[in-house]
């Protein structure tokens, strides 16, 4: 293991990581907090590397953080845009990372709408493989920058009551928040209509409830889920009003919790349906300063696993070398 805690060439999900590797990971992007607060905003860390975002998904936020947060590191980056690229043609997700990594491409940051392939690219290759939402899987750097933010506001994560509300069943965003807030010893409540709460989510360690106003009753914050209506292929989901009725986050529901209650959001938004504008946009909301913490755990991502995947070459190469010498 690297001297500094992290050795992972990857960050594919937070089920996978210990709470000592997640806060060397919020640690680490409090450093570049500092960086992104300056007038030159720029670093040399990664001069010299190139990373590569490869969306199979749509995105904005996480896209263009993951283009920032690379560029603040003085790293070149290349997007590649699938409906434009031989994918079209047919080419394998891992064939794609290959041709890829044929081109001396240090870091890929992959998007994919199946479970599980931020993994199975990571196996392929010598680069690193960061994953930037695979399927209803994980969002490893969403659930940093929300429990990064939390930490900011609240000063701990430990002890902490965070309720989860929205789609559920679908999200890799409450998936990763999930196993970070849970590991760093925060209480978590899930709360969503039945259809949408996944069978066995209990054995996470989590509450569960179908009842809004239980789930905000002194609940330190909650972070808001977009419903994924594009994922209702047999038209089981409740209807847009009848959510907003029913789970919709309202300024009179809010009335009833802590004043100082955190509202979070992963985006995009979807008004009227998850949450009310005047709450999204209130004084409670921190969903904009997500964004920016963003930048900063996509940098401490970015730099973590380009230095770890460097140590490991150079302990290979060492390693050849010295069979080598004794041949």
């Amino acid at each position: 293991m690297k001297k500094n805690g992290w050795s992972r060439k990857d960050l594919l999900g937070l089920q996978e990581l210990s709470k000592e590797e997640i806060e060397l990971l919020l640690a680490t992007a409090d450093s570049f907090k500092e960086v992104i607060s300056r007038e030159i905003k720029k670093v040399p860390t990664l001069r010299g590397k190139t990373v590569v975002n490869l969306f199979y998904e749509p995105s904005t936020r996480t896209r263009v953080s993951f283009e920032i947060a690379a560029k603040r590191l003085s790293a070149d980056v290349i997007n590649i845009a699938t409906e434009s690229s031989s994918v079209r043609k047919g080419e394998t997700l891992v064939d794609t990372g290959k041709n890829i990594e044929a081109l001396k491409v240090d870091i890929i940051v992959v998007r994919h709408n199946c479970s599980g392939a931020a993994v199975m690219l990571a196996r392929q290759l010598r680069a690193s493989v960061i994953n930037a939402g695979d399927g209803w899987h994980e969002h490893p750097t969403q659930a940093l920058l929300d429990i990064f933010t939390l930490k900011e506001k609240l000063g701990k994560i430990e002890g902490l009551k965070v309720s989860i509300v929205g789609d559920i069943a679908h999200s890799r965003v409450a998936r990763s928040n999930i196993w970070g807030l849970t590991k760093l010893g925060a209480h978590v409540t899930v709360c969503a209509p039945s259809i949408l709460i996944p069978p066995g989510i209990e054995e996470t360690g989590v509450r569960v409830t179908s009842d809004i106003d239980e789930a905000l009753k002194g609940a330190d914050a909650v972070n808001v889920l977009r419903m994924q209506f594009e994922r209702d292929t047999e038209s089981a989901f409740p209807q847009q009003l009848e959510y907003f009725k029913n789970f919709g986050i309202t300024t009179d529901r809010l009335a009833k919790a802590k004043k100082s209650i955190i509202i979070m959001h992963p985006g995009p938004i979807n008004r009227g349906i998850e949450i009310e504008s005047a709450v999204a946009d209130g004084l409670n909301s921190v969903i904009l300063e997500q964004v920016t913490n963003g930048i900063a755990i996509r940098m401490a991502a970015l730099f973590l696993c380009a230095q770890a995947n460097e140590y490991i070459k150079k302990k290979v190469t060492n390693l050849l070398k010295q069979h080598e010498d004794t041949h």
